[in-house]
């Protein structure tokens, strides 16, 4: 097995922050420490595509700095592509990618083109392998029609293919991703991901990526790092994670006469007509394939659909479990 390309260990940072102390006629200030992340531990491999998620205010946005070198931890260590980030922030600005939200890389007013050439400067890429890996992204991102454009001409969609390719010019080894479908229509999100997918085959790049968009973690990663408070609720891939924490799974049956009601032990009917049956299926309580049976001998099916839980709410049980245990960590 290949040996990570990052590495967590007791990851941890505090931040002071001011607070507001009343005391007669003048207001005196104090400071407290503020945990943002506190004893984070993970490996990652290359290769790997990761979601890295938790709730606001989880720890995400500083662990990612500080694995970017943005930020230095108070305590704990790091390394990324070999490189403690906080102290070697220069190297590393070579083996890692950044694509965050709606910052881009690229000059409004140049064509996308140029902002490549000064990219390629900037990184000092030979000129040779700038255009081999160029030539590469064009194809991947289908940015034929786009280099000579000017950026702020581009659609949202558009100019963020224009903008993993750009961070993709020097062949990056890791690749982080906060948000970078936000703003995107359907269509757009789906195109992004179908990139991005190609991008991980195509480079073997790591992906760390942070959404709250669950469709972009289900189709484009296979490991999920939940956090919250600063530390780690789950690390799982996420076929685990769906079968250690589904709670159920809806059916729904198109059927000549649904007839008298479903009723069965575990089984939530969610709308019934004439033709139509739809069913939540606890899965604790009620085994799929059980259901599905008595539905076939009750009635006369022409089209049957099983679907799983959403992750989003998926995730949201994982939360409740913890609640519920008084905030234990789960590892």
């Amino acid at each position: 097995m290949n040996a990570p390309i990052i590495t967590v260990d007791r990851l941890t940072r505090h931040f002071t922050v001011p607070v507001g102390v009343s005391g007669g006629w003048f207001k005196k200030h104090a400071t407290q420490n503020f945990e943002a992340v506190r004893d984070l531990s993970f490996d990652i491999r290359a290769g790997e595509k990761i979601a890295f998620i938790g709730p606001n205010g989880a720890g995400k946005s500083t662990t990612l700095k500080m694995l970017c070198g943005l930020l230095q931890s108070t305590s704990g260590t790091a390394q990324v592509a070999g490189f403690v980030p906080w102290k070697e922030t220069r190297a590393l600005s070579r083996r890692i990618g950044l694509v965050f939200g709606q910052r881009s890389h690229l000059w409004p007013t140049l064509p996308v083109i140029d902002s490549y050439d000064l990219l390629a400067a900037i990184y000092d890429l030979p000129r040779a392998h700038y255009r081999a890996q160029l030539d590469k992204l064009t194809i991947v991102f289908d940015l034929g029609d786009l280099l000579h454009q000017r950026v702020q001409t581009l659609s949202l969609g558009q100019r963020m293919r224009c903008d993993l390719a750009a961070a993709l010019l020097h062949q990056p080894a890791v690749l982080f991703l906060d948000e970078p479908t936000i703003g995107l229509d359907i269509n757009a999100k789906a195109t992004l991901r179908d990139h991005l997918n190609r991008m991980a085959h195509e480079f073997e790049t790591t992906i760390i990526l942070t959404s709250h968009d669950t469709d972009d973690i289900e189709r484009v990663c296979n490991r999920v790092i939940l956090i919250d408070h600063g530390h780690k609720v789950i690390d799982t891939s996420l076929t685990e994670l769906r079968r250690d924490y589904a709670r159920y799974k809806t059916v729904t049956l198109t059927v000549d006469a649904a007839g008298e009601a479903f009723v069965r032990e575990g089984v939530r009917v969610l709308s019934q007509s004439a033709h139509r049956l739809a069913l939540q299926i606890d899965v604790a309580r009620a085994p799929v394939e059980q259901v599905v049976g008595e539905c076939l001998a009750r009635y006369k099916i022409q089209d049957i659909a099983i679907e799983n839980m959403p992750l989003e709410d998926v995730i949201r049980t994982i939360y409740d479990r913890q609640n519920a245990a008084g905030g234990v960590v789960v590892t």
